[in-house]
């Protein structure tokens, strides 16, 4: 995945992804804390450098913290300086969706959660090769999933 994949999904549509969850904002609200609910259900942003999960680059996979679908590999993180989880390609292509964001007066490339549209973050050209991304995603609506709960 490059950018011109990003711009394409974000102006055409996204890839199908493999199952589709669907929850109402009640069953949300009893799922996650009131900070994940924020955050996932209404577009909010944690505070930059808030979390642990921006210096910790231990092996795991890193899922949904809404429905649990795989979302980004701990191999393919960085450091980015920017304060969130920074990862340079999802683990694969129909895991997260892409979506023009100009809200605050600024074009972006909205990141939500491909089977339950929650949202993660935005997605920058301005990444490390070889795919030159940088998903830059908040830490809250991450999980990192146990080794053997990927089997």
């Amino acid at each position: 995945m490059n950018w011109n994949d990003v711009i394409n999904y974000a102006n055409n549509g996204n890839l199908k992804p493999d199952r589709r969850v669907e929850k109402s904002e009640a069953e949300f609200k009893k799922q996650l804390t009131e900070e994940e609910f924020r955050i996932t259900r209404q577009k909010g942003t944690e505070r930059a450098f808030s979390s642990d999960v921006c210096s910790s680059f231990e092996p795991g996979i890193y899922a949904c913290v809404c429905c649990g679908t795989l979302l980004f590999d701990a191999s393919e993180k960085f450091e980015s300086g920017s304060g969130w989880p920074s990862f340079t390609q999802p683990i694969k292509d129909n895991a997260v969706a892409h979506h023009k964001d100009s809200r605050f007066g600024m074009v972006r490339v909205e990141t939500t959660c491909n089977t339950c549209d929650a949202h993660l973050g935005h997605v920058f050209p301005d990444g490390p090769a070889p795919s030159g991304l940088r998903f830059c995603m908040n830490a809250v609506s991450l999980k990192k999933v146990e080794e053997e709960a990927q089997k």
